[in-house]
């Protein structure tokens, strides 16, 4: 890049190398074991070691190409920063570099460009990188927080489905943001000690303290989103259960009203079961309704006080 070979240093890009590349990386540039290690096997911790000669950082990015899954697929990028220059290692395509060196056309003339410099704008734009998840999370959190207690029935198992996935979500951004502000204390605080072997104008210590407190307010809106989330899945459950015990109680009345019922036709049952075809009916010989009618009407009587008695203790 004609900007960095103007300023006497160089950056050095390299995209899945191989065991090979490795080696001949680690000869030119005389890069620790323990690093070409780290950078083979992808390791996933974040964290900033100092070498004789450089200063090695991992710093985790993500995919941000499917925005529409709760799947954040993180992409392990290591930073080697030596004086005169910077090798950056990762094993999937990403925007970073390509927007570091746009931000350097446009800040090259107010800027003094170090290795230091670079390794900053790289970590800074892999944290801005994460704003689109945040701010998704934010309205979906919104969104749920105000749905979830006038729902319909019908709509009540997507509202789960939709806070499970933003929960995780969620956890998966905490995941992936807590362990950077570990690593950006270490990089200031082994600027202000000036452990490193760079000459770094001290802005680059502001610099890093900037992605530190933008890293702290994700982290804080982050727990946030997750409180709300948590207070709209209790009321979420809560209603679920409000509705179930009224479900309950309704089944209950229908099944007490059909108990009364039930008690109520139970002796007339066995009146007119008394009087089946062999038996003898009283008033059978009598050519008048009056026995029929009497008998009749005992019936409606008893039909009559039962539900008088039903209603007095409050079956109906």
């Amino acid at each position: 890049m004609t900007d960095l070979l103007q300023q006497g240093i160089f950056w050095l890009d390299v995209l899945a190398p191989t065991e090979a590349e490795m080696r001949i990386l680690s000869t030119v540039f005389h890069i620790h074991p323990l690093t070409m290690e780290d950078i083979e096997t992808e390791e996933t911790r974040e964290k900033c070691e100092l070498f004789k000669n450089y200063y090695f950082v991992s710093f985790r990015s993500h995919d941000n190409g499917n925005s529409n899954t709760a799947d954040v697929e993180p992409i392990n990028m290591y930073n080697v920063v030596m004086r005169e220059g910077i090798l950056t290692f990762h094993f999937q395509p990403t925007p970073h570099q390509h927007n570091v060196r746009r931000r350097i056309q446009y800040l090259k003339d107010f800027i003094t460009l170090t290795p230091d410099w670079i390794n900053y704008a790289i970590m800074d734009d892999i944290t801005d990188y994460f704003a689109p998840l945040i701010q998704k999370v934010e309205f979906e959190s919104d969104a749920i927080d105000q749905l979830v207690m006038v729902l319909k029935k019908s709509e009540q198992h997507d509202m789960l489905v939709r806070i499970g996935l933003c929960r995780k979500l969620v956890m998966a951004l905490l995941k992936m943001l807590g362990s950077k502000v570990d690593v950006i204390k270490g990089l200031i605080k082994r600027f202000e000690d000036k452990l490193f072997v760079n000459e770094s104008p001290g802005d680059v210590s502001l610099y890093l303290g900037d992605i530190q407190d933008h890293i702290i307010t994700m982290l804080q809106n982050l727990n946030h989103y997750e409180n709300m989330l948590s207070r709209a899945h209790s009321n979420y459950l809560a209603q679920i259960s409000i509705e179930i015990t009224q479900l309950s109680n309704t089944t209950n009345d229908v099944l007490n009203r059909m108990t009364v019922f039930a008690t109520i036709l139970l002796p007339m049952n066995v009146i007119t079961g008394l009087f089946g075809m062999n038996v003898h009916v009283p008033g059978q010989n009598v050519e008048s309704f009056a026995w029929f009618s009497s008998i009749t009407g005992s019936l409606l009587l008893i039909l009559m006080l039962g539900v008088i008695f039903a209603k007095r203790i409050g079956f109906f």
